[in-house]
């Protein structure tokens, strides 16, 4: 039996099948692609998620160990200026020694640090009051001479505090008690009221004697070794 051509219209019918599977074929493998990049870019969003949670990590860990280096330095520094300070309370120490065998004058000597001060003090011995001076002024100089004897064998300046016969922790009391005086006379019963002229030292313990009174400052007035601490009521 022979075959029968194809009619024009089975070609189109065959054609149009061909195509349309064509058609499937291509949607399938694009939809594929499309799969494979999604899950490619998946696997690449969690990888930089975990690099980007790694780095914070990273980062965390760089802070805390920048905080601890920062403590360990301030704890070192600290230390060191502790260190610095009992040196030149040494110093101080061996020279006063010195000084009083040439004065011929007896006492015991006390090293100490306040804050950021070595205080080296002359106690128990008999006429250290004339070491002192009037209102002092013998003990300033002494400091003075101290804490250049100080400088000369460390290469810096001094502030540290020299102290005989407690002169200075007395004046300290008395300044203390008489800025409180003053805030609260000032405040029950005038406006303003001005101490007598006083030394930088002097003037910070007054000054902080009144800041614990409310309702009243204080204010330095004047040149040195003029300069005054007033006392002015507030509103």
């Amino acid at each position: 039996m022979t075959a029968e051509p194809a009619t024009q219209g089975e070609h189109d019918v065959n054609a149009e099948a061909v195509s349309q599977e064509t058609v499937s074929q291509e949607t399938v493998a694009d939809e594929t692609v499309a799969e494979e990049a999604a899950g490619a870019d998946s696997d690449g969003a969690d990888s930089d998620g975990a690099v980007q949670g790694a780095d914070a990590g990273e980062a965390d860990a760089d802070a805390d160990a920048d905080a601890e280096d920062a403590e360990d330095a301030e704890d070192d520094e600290s230390e060191e200026d502790g260190d610095g300070l009992f040196e030149e309370g040494e110093i101080a120490g061996d020279y006063l020694e010195q000084l009083l065998d040439v004065l011929d004058f007896d006492g015991d000597i006390d090293l100490d640090v306040d804050g950021d001060r070595a205080i080296v003090s002359i106690d128990g011995g008999d006429d250290l009051a004339k070491l002192v001076g009037r209102k002092g002024e013998v003990l300033d100089a002494l400091q003075e001479l101290t804490r250049l004897a100080v400088q000369q064998v460390t290469g810096d300046r001094s502030r540290l505090m020299l102290d005989i016969a407690r002169w200075r922790a007395d004046r300290r009391d008395r300044l203390a008690r008489l800025g409180t005086e003053v805030a609260e006379r000032v405040r029950a019963e005038g406006d303003r009221e001005a101490l007598d002229p006083m030394t930088p030292f002097e003037r910070k313990i007054v000054h902080d004697a009144v800041a614990a009174v409310d309702g009243v400052i204080s204010e330095s007035e004047g040149v040195e070794p003029k300069r005054r601490v007033v006392v002015i009521k507030v509103d």
